[in-house]
């Protein structure tokens, strides 16, 4: 079976490489990446080496008026920006924002990892799983005198199951093939944040503006999907002790779960932000969900910048509960105690110079 997951919103999905401010400019409204190999065997021939190996050691970014023509005639890459507006926004950005993530690539092409696929359907899966006793039962052990060590995981394996029953061995995701380059461009990406003003009234804040090379909207990934008819057969699941075979219809029928409980939140955090293009695109998100149900294809948030919301299973337990449980845990005790919603960030992709769409979602059908 082959699966094919389309791009909804700008995605980025990474290897962990990033853009140094001095591996590329900025030019025509594009991020032209040079080729340091060829700009190094051309300045060996004379005397300029030495000061471009200077300037790279020292600058934080490049000197157009110096090096420009590297742009111009030495770019092993053109990388267009989302909008002309970004142009300005970058020249006024801080130098730590300019460090550019770019999306996972092979010698063909950038793909989509596998992995990226099957841990979103992984936490679809578990967050479809868990009742919401178990988050009340795991915050009172958690604020315990024993607390216990891994929590996630337990839950986890109560879900799906651990070592050779785990039910998510039935299924195999490949990475896709490659893609073609002109389907990527960098887009400016903010922190927004909620900023109390009353006990119920929020204003909207903002943290540094970065950029990253994400797949635009209509980009499509192709792959191959695996069942194990061996592992879903009757003998084999009886022994295993799963009650039906685990399926792409089962795993979407979970994602989709997953996927309407975090647009729910979305909507709601784009109301009180007063976000209005951001709401519309999280209405149309939620249309777009309504029919990939009917259509037997499943909506996901995946890759960099889909936050919190994406990678939590308990999103759907009860909130006090919910609160409770992550205020035990230090990495979120401050936020919680604090009193506000949370989370009260959002990663925000900027579209025209405004605050459009949440990164990383993608509808992903089999055929």
């Amino acid at each position: 079976m082959k699966y094919r997951a389309m791009v909804l919103t700008p995605t980025l999905v990474g290897d962990g490489n990033r853009l140094a401010p001095i591996d590329y400019m900025v030019w025509r409204d594009q991020v032209n990446v040079l080729d340091q190999t060829r700009i190094f065997k051309l300045l060996s021939r004379g005397p300029r080496l030495e000061g471009y190996l200077q300037q790279l050691s020292k600058a934080t970014r490049l000197d157009f008026a110096s090096w420009g023509g590297f742009a111009q005639n030495y770019a092993d890459r053109h990388i267009p920006f989302e909008d002309p507006s970004c142009t300005p926004n970058w020249n006024a950005a801080a130098t730590e924002s300019l460090f550019i993530p770019t999306f996972a690539a092979a010698a063909a092409g950038p793909y989509l990892p596998g992995a990226a696929i099957k841990g979103a359907l992984r936490t679809a899966y578990v967050f479809s799983r868990i009742k919401p006793s178990a988050i009340k039962e795991m915050a009172e052990k958690m604020a315990s005198d024993k607390p216990p060590r891994r929590i996630a995981e337990q839950l986890e394996q109560q879900a799906s199951g651990q070592g050779g029953s785990d039910r998510m061995r039935a299924v195999s995701v490949s990475d896709s093939g490659a893609t073609k380059r002109d389907q990527y461009k960098v887009y400016m990406c903010r922190t927004s944040s909620l900023v109390p003003k009353g006990p119920t009234q929020f204003s909207l804040g903002w943290k540094q503006t970065e950029f990253a090379e994400m797949a635009a909207p209509g980009t499509l990934f192709e792959g191959t999907w695996k069942e194990s008819d061996f592992l879903n057969g009757e003998a084999v699941r009886q022994s295993l002790h799963w009650s039906k075979p685990v399926n792409h219809k089962m795993l979407f029928d979970a994602a989709n779960q997953h996927a309407a409980k975090q647009l729910e939140l979305h909507a709601t955090y784009a109301e009180m932000a007063g976000m209005g293009d951001l709401a519309a695109t999280v209405k149309a998100l939620q249309g777009r969900l309504e029919a990939a149900q009917s259509a037997g294809s499943c909506l996901l948030a995946v890759g960099w910048g889909a936050g919190f919301l994406s990678k939590s299973a308990a999103i759907g337990a009860d909130e006090a509960d919910h609160r409770k449980l992550l205020g035990q845990l230090p990495m979120y005790s401050r936020a919680i105690k604090s009193g506000l919603p949370f989370p009260k960030t959002r990663c925000v992709v900027f579209m025209g110079n405004r605050p459009a769409a949440l990164p990383g979602w993608l509808e992903l059908r089999v055929d």
